[in-house]
């Protein structure tokens, strides 16, 4: 495929509802569509030899799902409070839960008011972030879910599964 459909395709990708949601006090987006469900907290089994940032499974309805820690993930201290809960995504095509401080809302943000990550320099990697959303006054960093965590993170999300099952 070229690359100028590839552009285009990712500069419509991006337009859209987000549901929004609080990690150490900044505000992060995660296209709707990629979520299945927000469920409050519940004990997760931990799964030996997994990368910190994987807290382990839960069964959710039957079905075992490898949980992940964004703050663990992005070299955050892990710390629960009593709105922690888990938003269930399909992350490539991987069902999974993400582990966050609190959700806010859901919100609509045009392709006008969403703009590419800014560079940091050498070493700050920012291939994880669609973009930066602006709406109702603030800032929203808004992830690309496939892109969160590592290849080797996924392969061990499903090897957590799998030992769960």
């Amino acid at each position: 495929m070229s690359t100028h459909t590839d552009s285009a395709t990712i500069t419509q990708s991006r337009a859209g509802k987000y549901l929004t949601f609080f990690l150490a006090g900044e505000e992060y987006g995660l296209e709707i569509l990629k979520v299945s469900e927000i469920i409050g907290m519940q004990p997760i089994t931990r799964v030996p030899r997994m990368p910190e940032a994987v807290r382990g499974v839960i069964n959710l309805r039957g079905k075992v799902i490898p949980i992940t820690d964004l703050r663990c993930k992005f070299g955050m201290s892990a710390e629960d409070t009593e709105d922690t809960c888990i938003i269930v995504v399909q992350m490539q095509g991987i069902q999974t839960g993400i582990v966050v401080d609190r959700v806010s809302e859901v919100v609509a943000i045009g392709d006008s008011d969403i703009e590419d990550a800014p560079t940091f320099g050498a070493g700050v990697h920012t291939e994880f972030l669609l973009g930066i959303g602006k709406a109702g006054g603030r800032v929203k960093l808004l992830l690309d879910i496939d892109k969160v965590l590592a290849t080797a993170e996924i392969a061990a999300l499903e090897a957590a599964r799998g030992a769960a099952d």
